[in-house]
């Protein structure tokens, strides 16, 4: 009994601990036991408290700010950044809703059909642009936005917010846009739109203040980049539209799209034209001109070897007829491609001069023919019947003939400076 009485009062003994730090009892401070319980400051900071006015905001704390990052920056309102707080318009608000792409997406196939395939879009009418520059351009000349490829929220802060609301918004990994792009650094912004029409699409103030009467007329043009080129150096030079036969590479094209630069959206582009109905686009009283690589005359080709009308170099070796006209002022040569035998092909004979000399003092239209298969014979008897003549860039002897794009942006500013030279 004394040995647990002695254990009993050992165990009671208090023990001292000593702490690194100094322990003060505060009198505003009460433990918290069962419930928390209100602080109640001294009363010092109780009357500092009381005297600050009500109307000053409590600090903003990191939870606070937490908070408001939760929200999503599309779904919810926002107002223009161009208005400002007191600013007397009256603030609008946009409502932007976007799904997220799943695996096998059906949606996202379409993107490379869309692409790749000419007949696709011509059925469908609907093309593919990419990149935030392009998309602003297309929506500002007002080209309908059916569905977007986005990669990242904040890239729909770059385009006009009023100009998404009817549109899909899509949105998809990066690594899935980067395949499907044929850009080296994708900026994962791609949009489906419907095909523009000419008629209906607002181009530039500026661009159409500067209008020339120029037109452009792309014959055989079957490389895309040539084209893109073409259409930039068109928009550059100030022409008041391009007109595209028949046989060109379909200008909607991506890899056009890309090398235009804008182009696009800057003049009115005709596509798809036959040499019939040409002429209708034309104001009246222009001139056809066309581009030409040879100084010689046509009556000198007759003493070569050959007289199909492919070793001209210039003219086209389509077998097509023209309308039958009696002229001495055209040459025939036959061609026997395709098992057709002493099929007449009429070269009109037109005078030549060199580009530089005056031509473009009239509404004109200059002829650009591919460097594979040449101008048309179509587009030789357009520039006789007009009075047009063929403009001649000198080279260095031994080289064939320049690029296509090169030959266009030469006789397109020379015939801009003529015409600013004139007026």
């Amino acid at each position: 009994m004394a040995a647990l009485m002695r254990s009993v009062l050992g165990c009671s003994r208090l023990t001292t601990i000593r702490l690194p730090v100094n322990v003060q009892v505060k009198r505003d401070v009460r433990a918290l036991r069962r419930k928390p319980v209100r602080i109640i400051p001294p009363e010092s900071q109780r009357d500092e408290r009381e005297k600050r006015p009500k109307d000053v905001k409590e600090p903003t704390t990191r939870a606070s700010v937490q908070d408001k990052q939760r929200h999503d920056p599309v779904t919810e309102e926002k107002s223009p950044s161009h208005l400002q707080e007191g600013d007397p318009e009256k603030l609008q608000t946009y409502e932007l809703k976007y799904d997220r792409a799943k695996a096998g997406d059906k949606r996202l196939s379409k993107v490379v059909t869309i692409a790749k395939s000419r007949s696709f879009r011509e059925r469908h009418g609907q093309v593919l642009l990419e990149g935030q520059r392009l998309l602003v351009d297309a929506l500002e000349s007002g080209a309908v936005l059916q569905t977007l490829f986005f990669s990242r929220v904040e890239q729909l802060k770059t385009l006009p917010a009023e100009k998404l609301k009817k549109a899909n918004l899509i949105k998809v990994k990066f690594e899935d846009i980067k395949m499907w792009s044929d850009v080296v650094t994708p900026q994962g912004l791609m949009g489906i739109f419907g095909k523009p029409d000419h008629v209906k699409m607002k181009f530039p103030d500026v661009q159409v203040q500067n209008s020339l009467p120029l037109s452009l007329i792309c014959d055989n043009i079957r490389d895309p980049g040539n084209l893109g080129t073409i259409l930039r150096c068109a928009a550059g030079a100030g022409c008041n539209k391009v007109l595209l036969t028949k046989g060109c590479v379909d200008a909607w094209e991506p890899k056009v799209i890309r090398a235009g630069m804008g182009a696009h959206f800057r003049l009115p582009i005709i596509t798809g034209l036959d040499w019939d109905t040409l002429s209708n686009y034309f104001s009246e009283g222009t001139k056809v001109f066309l581009a030409d690589n040879f100084w010689q005359n046509i009556s000198s080709y007759n003493t070569r070897p050959s007289n199909k009308a492919i070793d001209y170099g210039w003219i086209s070796s389509d077998p097509r007829k023209l309308h039958k006209i009696q002229d001495d002022d055209y040459y025939s040569s036959s061609d026997e491609e395709d098992g057709e035998d002493n099929v007449e092909q009429k070269i009109p004979d037109i005078p030549i001069q060199q580009y530089h000399e005056p031509w473009a003092r009239s509404p004109s239209a200059l002829v650009i023919g591919g460097e594979t298969h040449g101008l048309s014979l179509e587009s030789l008897l357009l520039a006789k019947i007009s009075g047009g003549r063929r403009l001649y860039i000198p080279v260095v002897p031994g080289i064939d003939s320049l690029n296509s794009a090169m030959a266009a942006s030469i006789l397109l500013f020379e015939g801009r400076r003529q015409i600013k030279h004139s007026s």
